[in-house]
């Protein structure tokens, strides 16, 4: 809910006032959490945490942005990238090193230093800008703010308990559907009627930020995905703990860095539409390589698909970033940079929602499958559950003829290859999205950065 307001709200307050105190918000609940001697207790300070922390994102996003000139764009975005993408990546792997070898309260002492650190480094060098300083943002609107709170907090809900309640099966995601679509339709007609809104819709009306946000939406969708069944494969099916899952999918982050330098010393140089081009071919190509997985597989096979989905975040999400923003006003960057971080959350919390729900679905599909072709007719069936059988009886694993151990190992194995189908399915159908937004960029308008500012 932070998100979209961050720019009404560092014009009502000023911008480098809430933003300090958004840090000391942070710093000091990650402190209290860490010191948590209940759950109600760590739960109330993880949403105080999450309230301090939700605007950080948009609010460095803009900071960065003006204060780059036009032609240094590309560096600006890599570095907010490197810590919006990238620290998804390494914070997994980070936090099970922290819980394994100290303790879980060192997830959250961590931030302390880093956060003080950071309120002394802001104190130093940020200013407002004089658009932000003299704004004259408008007073509070209240029906906007619960129409807000209302469909993001409903649509989070849905999205979250979905697979678990059956979707639309169930009532109560029904009710929290209808009420997600009646806070947005609500929150949408309530802003672009409002002369002085909180959050400032009418910038979809640019192109080319409709269409940069519609991509960055679609590259988390992908990204989320992605860093979602990874592990859940390795975890399940080959056997890894949660650490060696979380450093096999680091490599991720290995592709991120590289091709985020690599993209912003070159945007200024190159079209942003062949980068995202480009970065949705790549994500295409690794995921229908992940599709080729097996329960045989080595390190290497997983390792060199996750290196090429991480190179295509560094090529997806500054062109999508810098294409969205470069027709727009500098006083409108607070208001952009909100509306892109928080679709970059939603298209995640859709991701992981779609990516979860496929999963669990085609599992069940391809286990009714292959049971169809367990029947006593079925000669090789007989002969191996016999095998196992005998097998048990011989070590003792089980009383009598071992039949319904031969039944039981033979049903885990369906399990297997069911799972093993699915996650197949699931990359290709992640391939699919990713070629299939390629033609958005088609649409998007052409901008070219120069020393001189930005043409499109």
């Amino acid at each position: 809910v932070v998100l979209p307001l961050t720019a009404w709200l560092g014009n009502r307050f000023q911008r480098k006032r809430f933003l300090l105190a958004c840090i000391f918000t942070f710093t000091v609940s990650s402190l209290l959490c860490g010191l948590s001697v209940s759950l109600p207790m760590l739960l109330a300070m993880r949403v105080l945490q999450g309230i301090g922390g939700g605007a950080l994102a948009p609010i460095s996003q803009a900071i960065l942005m003006e204060s780059f000139p036009p032609s240094k764009q590309g560096i600006a975005q890599a570095l907010f990238g490197l810590g919006v993408v990238v620290a998804p990546v390494v914070g997994p792997v980070l936090g099970g090193w922290l819980t394994d070898s100290y303790s879980w309260r060192w997830i959250f002492y961590i931030n302390v230093p880093i956060g003080l650190f950071a309120i002394w480094a802001i104190q130093q060098t940020v200013e407002d800008p004089p658009w932000v300083s003299q704004s004259d943002p408008g007073p509070m609107d209240a029906v906007g703010l619960v129409a807000l709170s209302l469909w993001l907090g409903c649509q989070e809900v849905a999205l979250d308990k979905g697979q678990e309640e059956d979707w639309f099966g169930s009532p109560f995601i029904r009710v929290m559907a209808v009420l997600a679509v009646a806070g947005l339709v609500t929150f949408v007609a309530r802003e672009l009627k409002t002369e002085k809104p909180m959050v400032d819709l009418r910038i979809f009306r640019v192109r080319n930020f409709a269409l940069g946000t519609a991509l960055i939406f679609l590259t988390s969708v992908l990204i989320y995905g992605v860093g979602l069944l990874t592990p859940q494969f390795l975890q399940q099916l080959m056997g890894y703990s949660s650490l060696a899952a979380g450093i096999a999918t680091s490599p991720l982050g290995i592709g991120a860095v590289v091709s985020m330098a690599v993209v912003g010393l070159l945007i200024s140089k190159v079209d942003a539409r062949a980068f995202l081009i480009i970065g949705f071919a790549v994500f295409a190509f690794a995921a229908i390589r992940l599709s080729r997985i097996s329960l045989g597989i080595g390190p290497w096979m997983v390792f060199w698909p996750q290196v090429l989905a991480g190179s295509a975040m560094g090529l997806l999400f500054i062109p999508s970033n810098v294409a969205g923003t470069a027709p727009l006003r500098r006083d409108q960057i607070g208001s952009a940079t909100g509306a892109m971080n928080l679709m970059r959350n939603v298209g995640g919390s859709v991701g992981i929602a779609m990516v979860s729900t496929f999963l669990a679905r085609r599992s069940q599909l391809h286990q009714n499958m292959l049971v169809e072709h367990l029947t006593p007719q079925n000669l090789l069936l007989m002969q191996t559950m016999h095998g196992i059988g005998r097998f048990m009886s011989l070590q003792r694993a089980t009383l009598g003829n071992g039949t319904e151990a031969a039944l039981a190992t033979i049903y885990r194995l369906v399990q297997q290859q069911a799972g093993l189908l699915a996650f197949a399915d699931v990359y290709k159908g992640l391939a699919g999205v990713a070629l299939g937004s390629i033609v958005l960029v088609l649409f998007v308008r052409k901008v070219k950065v120069q020393n001189s500012g930005v043409e499109h």
